[in-house]
């Protein structure tokens, strides 16, 4: 009986050990100890960023305000297409109301190339003003535009994607736009390297115990709220690696990651990669975890002034770095 107890706790210890690995052993280091100085570049971003999230997120928009949503929508396209992009809309009805995604793409040079698709959701929850969630993300896609638009893509096809309706009660609902358009790519048999969910990128604190955790993680990960974290849902681990290895690798910022799934761990697949994960594609969502450190998540008080747009800075500019490399 002993032997067979010995055999039985090694294999739950295996199992355990194999579980901790699969979803918590990322690869590179992350950043730790002060921030290097902002750059000129990082300085002007913060202030682009700014712009950004006040012109959409200022005021409650959803289709409960649509003449708010409306005008969200249009700041966007507008962004968009004075950077020179063909804007794309996705335009469906829900509730009797028009809404759309919108969608801008830069081509490879091949037609078969895969795709990757960065996107955010413009939607606000309720009653608040949304500058966090998720002005923040929709800012930093607008600026990724900005960034890329003299690079060229040769082997892969990006797609930038403002998402309308992610939020309650569309959300994981076949209204909820990040849903539409991930069925529409399937339907058209798009293959993707991956999807990158930007979801509340704008509240960073220093104080040990600004961050919380879902059980047991306040147990492994830091407890002051001054990092990114890059998480995904199962089937998303090789994706995940490779967003985070080159994240790591080119920007000088705190940040955490990890694969699980979303019935274990509250608040993972709370975003559109939940969508693109239905269809069957690789997807992340890069977040500052909302809830568990940010006092005015889906509340009127999230306003753009509760932003830190110097870090939302750093942020974005290290994605641009992750999609340049890994977009050849």
């Amino acid at each position: 009986m002993p032997s067979v107890l010995l055999l039985t706790g090694l294999g739950v210890a295996a199992l355990l050990a194999l579980a901790w690995w699969y979803a918590l052993v990322i690869p590179g280091q992350p950043h730790v100890g002060p921030l290097p100085p902002a750059t000129r570049e990082e300085d002007d971003l913060a202030i682009r960023l700014k712009q950004h999230v006040v012109a959409i997120a200022s005021v409650p928009h959803n289709v409960r305000h649509d003449a708010a949503l409306e005008r969200a929508a249009q700041y966007i396209e507008h962004t968009l297409e004075d950077l020179g992009y063909t804007v794309n809309r996705q335009v469906f009805t829900v509730a009797g109301l028009a809404v759309r995604n919108i969608e801008v793409q830069r081509e490879a040079q091949s037609a078969e190339a895969l795709s990757l698709v960065v996107g955010a959701h413009y939607d606000s929850y309720e009653n608040a003003p949304g500058a966090n969630d998720n002005g923040t993300g929709v800012a930093a896609v607008l600026e990724l535009a900005r960034l890329l638009r003299p690079w060229q893509p040769r082997l892969m096809r990006l797609r930038l994607v403002l998402f309308v309706n992610e939020e309650p009660p569309y959300y994981r609902t076949s209204d909820m736009g990040s849903w539409r358009y991930a069925k529409l790519l399937s339907e058209n048999g798009e293959k993707l390297s991956g999807m990158i969910s930007l979801e509340t990128l704008g509240a960073f604190y220093e104080a040990e115990g600004s961050q919380r955790y879902p059980i047991p993680f306040g147990l492994i990960f830091p407890t002051a709220a001054n990092f990114i974290a890059l998480l995904g849902l199962p089937g998303s681990r090789t994706f995940l690696h490779e967003v985070v290895a080159s994240f790591r690798r080119h920007t000088a910022f705190p940040s955490i990651g990890g694969v699980a799934p979303d019935a274990l761990v509250p608040g993972i697949g709370w975003s559109d990669h939940w969508a693109f994960r239905s269809f069957g594609y690789p997807a992340i969502m890069v977040t500052d975890t909302a809830l568990f450190r940010y006092p005015h998540y889906h509340l009127p008080s999230d306003t753009p002034d509760k932003v830190d747009y110097q870090r939302l800075a750093r942020v974005t500019k290290g994605l641009e770095r992750v999609v340049r490399e890994i977009v050849p």
